[in-house]
């Protein structure tokens, strides 16, 4: 298990892209409602690529799904996702503004939507289960959910310092990192679906 696993969920789940969206949601609350919020969110992105990392490809065998069609469609949505960072969208973020205006008066929003879809959407999900097939070891698997622990980090670190990070960077530093992010992720996504096609049409190798 090399690093692109990693690689690639922090250009997906990208923390800094939603920073804006955290201070939005977390506007009026308290220290102890804002740290709340961050430990909530943050373990549960944890737990999200955890379970997609275990329990993945049982679910995909339940329903009857080849690995090789999953890949194509996961690559299909990390290339959608990827497109819309490099027009400096967060790859997640699919909430209409009504969506925006309740989870705002909600007394909870770490997991929804803060977590899912903003965080771990399909496309992070698909991911996690596409390299949990290459896992062939217990260390290799154990290596997958330990990149789920950076990730949480990750995403803590982000959310504690939001609004340091979005003075520092501004709009405009952050739109530059998620275009970044999206052309790494655009290069990932067109390998992995190559991958695929090639298992579905061994005559492309």
């Amino acid at each position: 298990m090399n690093f692109k696993p990693l690689i690639t969920l922090l250009a997906l789940v990208n923390p800094l892209a939603i920073v804006p969206f955290f201070i939005h949601y977390t506007q009026g609350f308290s220290a102890a409602q804002r740290k709340r919020t961050i430990l909530i969110s943050s373990f549960s992105a944890f737990v999200v690529i955890a379970t997609c990392a275990l329990m993945g490809l049982q679910v995909l065998e339940f329903f009857g799904i080849s690995l090789a069609s999953f890949q194509v469609g996961g690559g299909m949505l990390l290339l959608t996702s990827a497109l819309s960072m490099l027009n400096a969208q967060p790859a997640e973020a699919k909430t209409t503004q009504g969506e925006v205006d309740d989870a705002s008066a909600r007394a909870s929003i770490a997991v929804v939507p803060l977590t899912i879809p903003l965080l771990t959407g399909p496309a992070t999900m698909s991911t996690v289960v596409i390299y949990a097939d290459q896992a062939k070891t217990f260390f290799q698997h154990a290596a997958l959910v330990g990149y789920g622990v950076v990730i949480a980090l990750a995403t803590a670190v982000c959310f504690a310092a939001a609004k340091p990070i979005a003075r520092f960077l501004g709009q405009t530093g952050i739109n530059v990192m998620t275009r970044l992010m999206g052309l790494i992720l655009a290069a990932l996504a067109v390998e992995v679906m190559a991958a695929g096609l090639v298992k579905l049409f061994p005559a492309l190798a």
